[in-house]
């Protein structure tokens, strides 16, 4: 039987990815911190059967793709407490990193939500796709289609805004 001591060190030990995975679903770092809260509520009182799992780390996965997906994301009027609180699961942006982040964010936050959770899970999660038809629930073959058209989109929004921003030139050029 498992209990708040083995939950509290899951939470701990993959809170970064969880939150990770959550902020690219939902492009906002306040909405993934409680998408990835929601998500812990609700597995809680179920804990044994996640630990259970082969991977816990994908069942808990799966759920907080599939709260995304339903858009079920209620508050909960209890808080879980921990004695000591995780350490925060993203970094402050810097810099050069800072515009390709937002450029990522951008772009994943204007594809439908399904065809996100599929690039979220492929290539930041870096699951296989038979890992991520189990968790979306489809086909192999429907997660390489939804992961061609996404990847057709990003493209073909990348070269939009790259041929509509103006040339910058260098000023000791004549």
């Amino acid at each position: 039987m498992t209990g708040p001591v083995e939950f509290t060190s899951f939470v701990r030990q993959h809170s970064t990815v969880l939150l990770r995975a959550a902020y690219l679903l939902t492009g906002d770092r306040i909405e993934a911190e409680e998408l990835v809260q929601d998500t812990l509520v609700r597995l809680y009182p179920n804990w044994a059967r996640v630990a259970a799992a082969e991977v816990p780390l994908a069942y808990v996965r799966r759920s907080l793709t599939n709260n995304f997906l339903n858009g079920r994301r209620r508050r909960s009027a209890d808080d879980l407490l921990f004695a000591e609180p995780p350490e925060r699961g993203y970094e402050p942006d810097f810099g050069g990193r800072l515009s390709d982040r937002e450029l990522v964010r951008r772009l994943l936050n204007d594809l439908p939500a399904r065809q996100r959770a599929v690039l979220v899970l492929r290539f930041f999660e870096d699951l296989e796709d038979t890992e991520i038809a189990s968790i979306i629930g489809c086909r192999r073959g429907t997660v390489r289609s939804i992961i061609s058209r996404g990847l057709q989109q990003l493209r073909a929004e990348t070269e939009r805004q790259a041929t509509s921003q103006p040339r910058q030139t260098n000023g000791n050029r004549r």
